[in-house]
């Protein structure tokens, strides 16, 4: 046998055709997090939320210590689920139906499993999207969180047919589905510590708020981020994967600059518990000056004591705030993120 020919030890990752709906896949590798995330997280974006960062306000706040970020976790898991389902990605284009269920503690072992939920192949039959519904598991086999996101995926073979099933996914996350962590009680918030003196009942449904502050995106920090993520995906590190020769940045390095970004404006949107929808509107590369903006989508009230939840849209771009879609309908080139989340904050 040609030694070319020879069965490879290696994996050259999932196409299209490769998935099956209902197919649930274990993904490796779990990982043991601890406080050096949380210092690394917090070098890499402008993290400040209070939080998360000080174990005596957390402890103020009814929590036994600072739990680590929550995007923490959600990147964490993300990460395990890339070398199964994004590995021969052309984008990732969306998430909905996500919920933070467990605070996450250093020492926390994470693991992550995601269900095949929906399959379409694209109008060029060169690619397909793929829907999955994603667990995150600690070591005690408690759901930490969970979330659907769909891909465009490359086929290995265009002749090959895949049946068409595309879920029908909530537009939004029911305010009573919002799980918040055991013991969080506001009553005795520190505005000053926190930063600002907004308080839950200050926003108000339809605001915009201009977040002012700006980061500009550098190719080392991108490359640092997604590699302490485990995220293989490789279009943001094999420049010769795409005509330009440029490297995709990640699209949760630009979720997470965002959200530290609006710490301006949204000190007290402490914890994100529910994640409604999201878009990767536009590529970000590397050189790119990112704002942000959100806008207040919707307000509920919790059973927690003094805590209430804000439905944000948070929006990262090159451009102004509040611009975001064209006469089209279509997203403006210069908006990078759509996303839409429930976050925690004091009454």
């Amino acid at each position: 046998m040609d030694a070319l020919a020879q069965p490879t030890k290696t994996n050259p990752g999932r196409f299209f055709e490769d998935y099956r709906l209902g197919e649930v896949i274990s993904h490796a590798v779990p990982r043991t997090v601890g406080a050096g995330e949380r210092a690394l997280y917090h070098a890499l974006y402008p993290a400040r939320g209070a939080l998360y960062s000080s174990d005596e306000f957390a402890r103020s706040v009814g929590l036994a210590a600072s739990p680590l970020d929550d995007l923490i976790a959600f990147h964490t898991v993300f990460g395990k689920t890339v070398p199964d389902i994004s590995l021969n990605a052309v984008a990732n284009l969306g998430y909905a139906e996500g919920r933070w269920l467990k605070a996450v503690w250093p020492g926390d072992t994470l693991r992550a499993e995601s269900e095949v939920i929906g399959l379409k192949e694209t109008s060029s039959g060169a690619t397909g999207v793929v829907w999955v519904r994603t667990r995150g598991l600690n070591q005690r086999g408690e759901v930490v969180l969970e979330y659907v996101r769909w891909v465009m995926v490359r086929k290995r073979r265009r002749e090959v047919a895949v049946p068409v099933a595309v879920p029908v996914l909530a537009p939004a996350v029911d305010p009573a589905a919002l799980v918040v962590p055991e013991g969080l009680d506001f009553t005795r918030y520190d505005f000053s510590l926190a930063g600002e003196p907004h308080r839950w009942g200050d926003y108000a449904v339809g605001e915009i708020i201009d977040h002012v502050d700006a980061v500009t995106v550098e190719e080392a920090e991108h490359m640092l981020a997604t590699r302490l993520w485990q995220n293989t995906s490789k279009v943001h590190f094999d420049v010769t994967q795409r005509e330009d020769g440029r490297r995709l940045i990640y699209g949760g390095h630009v979720i997470s600059l965002a959200r530290a970004l609006s710490f301006n404006g949204l000190a007290n949107a402490q914890m994100i518990v529910a994640l409604n929808g999201g878009a990767h509107a536009n590529p970000c590369f590397a050189g790119d000056t990112v704002r942000a903006w959100s806008e207040v989508l919707d307000k509920a009230t919790t059973t927690a004591p003094g805590v209430g939840a804000l439905r944000l849209r948070l929006v990262a771009t090159r451009g102004e705030a509040g611009n975001l879609k064209g006469e089209d309908g279509k997203y403006l080139p210069d908006v990078l993120l759509d996303l839409d989340y429930w976050a925690l904050a004091p009454v």
